[in-house]
């Protein structure tokens, strides 16, 4: 990959060297202008694990992506800049499953620092802005509240009550290639929540913003604002705007999007 393009691409300007604070400050970077997103998946496209097709994507298409893309494109960076990176597998929403093909519906990264692990997690929509060290206890960041358990080999990371589940994990070191099955899995069964619905993440100055369906939600310490998005032109404004993708993405999408809405209101009354 082309370093300079993808800290271009995050608007990062600080020190490269592989510290602590350059971590954090390049985590924060990222999250920051890059939105976790799924829409590949409602597009017909296929989401894959080929680096030069990740890197296209999200830094020359200026697109964003999902854990197995952003956390990968993330870790190639690191690397670049002289991190020690190790790529874990983690269950999502439940303790760790343990074995070598448990475990793999989330990727996330183990950056060691001066000796001191740390966990790094780009890719996980509404979940850490800052790395964490690996170390069980009490997390704040700003006003968003984390805990790090652990139970012998077992962690689990609880996540911000706005963000959803957490996720399990063990220190077993993955493989990229590895997670290749789950990635096809989670975009192609119809039990699969990426299959169901589509979602934009992303923090911002104050909080966090999500747009799940038609939803817009706004999240910050004073509390959380909704919006149901009714029209395409409100939908492309919030793609282009919010998320800062291309607001020809919604022309492709809003009617699927409209569909599943109406359907789940119906469902829901």
């Amino acid at each position: 990959m082309n370093l300079q393009a993808y800290l271009t691409r995050i608007d990062y300007h600080g020190s490269l060297q592989p510290t602590v604070e350059t971590l954090c400050a390049l985590h924060r970077a990222h999250l920051y202008t890059i939105p976790y997103e799924n829409l590949d998946i409602h597009l017909g496209h296929k989401l894959t694990l080929d680096p030069d097709h990740i890197y296209h994507k999200i830094v020359e298409e200026r697109r964003g992506g999902w854990c197995y893309e952003m956390n990968g494109l993330f870790s190639q960076a690191l690397r670049q800049m002289g991190f020690d990176v190790t790529l874990l597998g983690s269950s999502v929403g439940s303790p760790a499953q343990g074995g070598v093909e448990g475990d793999l519906d989330h990727l996330i990264l183990l950056v060691q620092v001066d000796k001191q692990p740390w966990l790094a997690d780009v890719g996980f929509g509404k979940g850490l802005l800052d790395p964490i060290p690996l170390q069980v206890g009490e997390i704040q960041q700003n006003y968003l509240h984390y805990r790090l358990e652990q139970e012998g080999e077992n962690w689990y990371f609880h996540n911000q009550p706005e963000g959803g589940p957490g996720f399990g994990f063990t220190l077993l070191p993955r493989t990229y290639a590895g997670f290749a099955s789950r990635c096809h899995e989670l975009q192609t069964s119809p039990d699969s929540g990426f299959v169901r619905t589509t979602v934009c993440h992303r923090f911002t100055a104050d909080g966090l913003v999500s747009l799940r369906g038609a939803i817009l939600k706004r999240v910050a310490a004073r509390g959380v604002e909704e919006e149901e998005i009714q029209t395409l032109e409100r939908y492309r404004s919030v793609i282009n705007t919010v998320f800062g993708l291309d607001a020809t993405l919604a022309d492709q999408l809003w009617d699927g999007v409209e569909e599943r809405h109406r359907k789940w209101k119906e469902q829901a009354t």
